[in-house]
């Protein structure tokens, strides 16, 4: 049974619903279990996708009784009917295009600090990759962070996917992701020469207050924003938040640092296309 793991950013749970709800050949979808994850879990089950939950040590476990139970089905399948042989190849056939998808997404916090942040995601590759056949890295590079990760990781059995533009190239950061990647972040930043611009996501516009508040955060400081020089809120509309609530954060964001409000469409594509090829990479499609 092809297991596909996800390694993700919390800024990007949005894009993480998305992809997960519209995939109708999930075998099953398991979430690690942490502390971080309630308003992710609630979205899930908002579309109708209710995942299971486990701390990451019991996942091995649950992974192998799964497979044992089809075992077990297939069993009873063959003594039920005659013509077992053509039932059994049908239903094997169908069974390796599904995959079971493991997502541990981790803390916003993390990006305070590039070396912690670095070291967490390295640690969970390390502890998912015996029970993965890829694992999928739901992340940027983060200010380089993870720009040789790949490298890093060249021995590693299990193998690795990443968040690529059309180019082929590992995005920067959540906002390219969200603007159609890195060519489309910097024609944004083209556009917007002169005046200094925060984009927000939805994710990026309900976690602000929270990330500002954070000791060290270098994602939102008052002293740093409150400088005239940021003078544009650019709203990101990737689809995935079309109610008032979106509207309602960016507005008072903006009104906060006294900064005007411009629209920017979004996209979903790299997301899907993202998933999907390492989706598939495992399932042979």
């Amino acid at each position: 049974m092809p297991v596909l793991s996800i390694i993700a950013c919390g800024m990007l749970e949005d894009e993480l619903v998305h992809i997960l709800s519209k995939d109708r050949e999930l075998k099953q979808l398991i979430v690690v279990e942490n502390r971080g994850n309630l308003e992710f879990l609630r979205k899930l089950k908002s579309k109708n996708c209710t995942p299971r939950t486990v701390f990451l040590d019991r996942i091995p476990m649950l992974l192998k009784e799964a497979y044992s139970l089809d075992s077990r089905a297939i069993l009873e399948f063959l003594f039920l009917l005659p013509f077992f042989k053509k039932m059994h190849e049908k239903r094997k056939l169908m069974e390796k295009k599904k995959v079971s998808v493991v997502v541990n997404l981790l803390r916003l916090g993390l990006h305070s600090d590039l070396e912690l942040l670095k070291a967490e995601v390295y640690k969970n590759i390390r502890e998912m990759a015996p029970f993965s056949d890829k694992i999928l890295i739901f992340y940027g590079t983060c200010g380089h962070t993870f720009g040789k990760l790949e490298e890093d990781f060249a021995d590693l059995e299990c193998s690795l996917s990443f968040l690529k533009d059309k180019n082929g190239e590992m995005i920067e950061d959540c906002i390219s992701l969200a603007l159609g990647g890195n060519e489309a972040y910097a024609r944004a930043m083209i556009e917007f020469r002169g005046m200094g611009t925060i984009y927000l996501t939805p994710m990026w516009a309900s976690s602000w207050k929270r990330l500002e508040n954070e000791a060290g955060s270098r994602d939102f400081n008052k002293s740093f924003l409150k400088n005239p020089l940021y003078c544009l809120a650019a709203k990101i509309d990737t689809g995935l938040a079309n109610n008032p609530e979106f509207q309602e954060n960016v507005q008072e964001f903006a009104c906060t640092f006294g900064m005007k409000i411009t629209d920017l469409k979004g996209s979903t594509e790299i997301a899907e296309q993202s998933y999907l090829a390492a989706r598939n990479g495992i399932t042979g499609k």
